[in-house]
């Protein structure tokens, strides 16, 4: 069992500090680059790695990213078509499309440049579709938002983006791992402690 003693509470409080500044550097800034519709040539016939088609308020909306396997420093690109669900007129708004890291510390306490969306570019209808493209500096988890407004209603499209393979330990594995660890150096701390306090009292005796 371990006892929490002043000494055990400041070594926990230094290592948590650690973890917070290896979380920090986990949700490092996107490094990712807006590029115009025709990055990738619009001939290309390489299939989308993903589709979302949903309805969202008063439009059906198709959501799709080229290519199938994105990369870093290769560019892609994503695709959106939105149709009103009543009368099937073509939404004719300027979309944002804005990116942030897909972490769970990033989005739930807010570490890091990850945390903050970063904006990739703004697009008109073209043929009857909205275009933007991409061009990611290193591997991760994303998620790409489309944003609109129509009759004074936000609309907010998420889409998750894998670019490169994905790492064999997620951050929800690399905190689990890094508690194991603490309370593993814890309680050898403890134990030596222990072990050198019995050493003394001997000694006095």
């Amino acid at each position: 069992m371990i006892k929490i003693t002043s000494k055990t509470t400041s070594i926990l409080s230094g290592l948590l500090l650690c973890a917070l500044a290896l979380f920090s550097a986990l949700t490092q800034a996107h490094h990712v680059l807006g590029r115009p519709s025709y990055s990738l040539n619009e001939d290309s016939n390489t299939p989308p790695s993903m589709a979302i088609e949903t309805q969202i308020g008063e439009y059906f909306i198709t959501y799709m990213v080229f290519p199938a396997f994105p990369k870093p420093n290769e560019p892609g690109r994503v695709n959106i078509y939105a149709t009103r669900i009543d009368n099937g007129d073509m939404l004719d708004q300027v979309i944002t499309f804005t990116v942030r890291d897909d972490t769970f510390w990033g989005e739930s306490i807010g570490i890091g440049d990850g945390a903050k969306p970063e904006e990739i570019g703004q697009q008109n209808i073209d043929d009857g579709v909205y275009r933007q493209g991409f061009l990611f500096k290193s591997r991760g988890s994303y998620i790409i938002r489309a944003y609109f407004e129509d009759n004074g209603e936000p609309y907010e499209i998420d889409f998750p983006l894998q670019v490169g393979a994905a790492s064999p330990v997620g951050p929800v594995g690399a905190a689990v791992g890094f508690i194991f660890f603490l309370l593993l150096m814890i309680n050898i701390v403890q134990r030596k402690r222990i072990a050198r306090t019995k050493i003394q009292q001997g000694q006095t005796i």
